[in-house]
């Protein structure tokens, strides 16, 4: 019998390896013989480096660079064997989990440090940068990586000193950029970056209508400095508007992150005799279905014909969940556990092995 296990990080609990880990305890104590396939992923946010690390082989580099309120700090990313690709996951530099609750202020926070992780990509001459641009602490449309590439803002969004810099546009041409985020948010707007995101990171309404004001400012000076409109597109709303300035000023393209890394892993072609696919998630609900990793794995076995299981901690629409393709949609906890019990790493990696245990003995 072989399995894969494609399962996400429980955020807040365990990683995406512990999770597969255990996932694999349970299947070995079923079926001993049984050929496990882990593949460690992500959808570009929380793990991403690691997963990609995993898939794609070479060596993580340690950068000194600056947190999203300006101090400094050292963050990693990661450059291919071959030398060419640089995998950044920006909320390394640019996280909210850099940030206490109280330092959370989404109107200083500032993406300087991504940039700073970018340059040093640059400057190893890395040709292929993919950016995983969840988990962000920010909304500032990415002006503070551009300042950290060489953009001089002066004292606030002004045209002529957008217009005096020719930064990246000459020198770096020729790099291939991939946003690598699963978030279809525009920059602006109802479904914008502020409105929909800024108060996890801290914002108050006030705040909410100042940030969503200034990034339409700023898309207004883009396209007057660039002649590209990617207010409304796509992504543009990702990691408090890095996904905007990715697109407008490196000409990056935008790729689901679960699928890119699902490629690169082979997927498809590991899961062609598969006779079951493992997925999960912390928390599994409809918004699971807005093409979230779990419902990318699910998608891509099931055109393959091959059954798909979903584990997770806590579950909200489980009908819909089934009707969409999931074969089994398991939640590991146990229901008299609490919250404060479910959600350390230990039990949690208890939990899912007995639960993958429980559906392979199933009759």
């Amino acid at each position: 019998m072989k399995i894969i296990l494609a399962i996400d990080s429980f955020k807040g609990c365990i990683t995406s390896e512990q999770a597969a880990r255990a996932a694999a305890q349970g299947i070995a104590d079923a079926i001993p013989d049984a050929q496990v396939i882990s593949l460690p992923v992500s959808d570009g946010g929380e793990g991403m480096l690691d997963a990609f690390l995993a898939v794609t082989g070479g060596q993580k580099i340690m950068v000194p660079v600056h947190d999203p309120l300006m101090r400094p700090i050292q963050a990693p990313y990661a450059i291919t064997s071959d030398g060419s690709t640089a995998i950044i996951e920006m909320a390394q530099a640019s996280g909210l989990t850099l940030l206490t609750p109280k330092e959370r202020n989404p109107l200083i926070a500032t993406s300087y440090g991504t940039g700073e992780l970018i340059v040093n990509a640059l400057e190893r001459r890395c040709r292929r940068i993919i950016v995983g641009l969840g988990g962000s602490a920010t909304s500032d449309c990415g002006r503070g990586m551009l300042e950290a590439m060489g953009m001089d803002f002066g004292k606030g969004y002004n045209y002529q000193s957008m217009s005096d810099s020719h930064f990246i546009f000459n020198g770096f041409s020729d790099v291939e950029v991939i946003v690598a985020s699963d978030v279809q948010n525009p920059l602006t707007g109802p479904r914008g970056a502020a409105r929909v995101f800024a108060r996890q990171k801290g914002a108050t309404s006030a705040m909410i209508d100042l940030l969503d004001k200034r990034a339409r400012r700023f898309a207004d000076m883009t396209f007057f400095f660039t002649g590209k409109n990617h207010r409304l597109s796509p992504g543009a709303g990702a990691a408090g508007g890095l996904g905007f300035a990715l697109m407008a000023f490196m000409n990056a393209s935008l790729r689901s992150g679960a699928d890119l890394l699902l490629d690169m892993a082979r997927f498809d072609e590991l899961v062609t005799n598969a006779n079951l696919v493992i997925t999960g998630e912390g928390s599994a609900n409809e918004q699971t279905l807005m093409g979230k990793l779990p419902y990318r794995v699910m998608s891509r076995a099931k055109a393959h014909g091959v059954p798909v299981a979903l584990l997770c901690g806590q579950l909200a629409d489980s009908a819909k969940l089934v009707e969409a393709g999931f074969d089994s949609v398991q939640v590991i906890n146990h229901p008299d556990d609490s919250l404060e019990v479910c959600i350390q790493p230990e039990v949690a990696m208890r939990n899912i092995r007995n639960t993958v245990h429980k559906i392979l003995m199933k009759p």
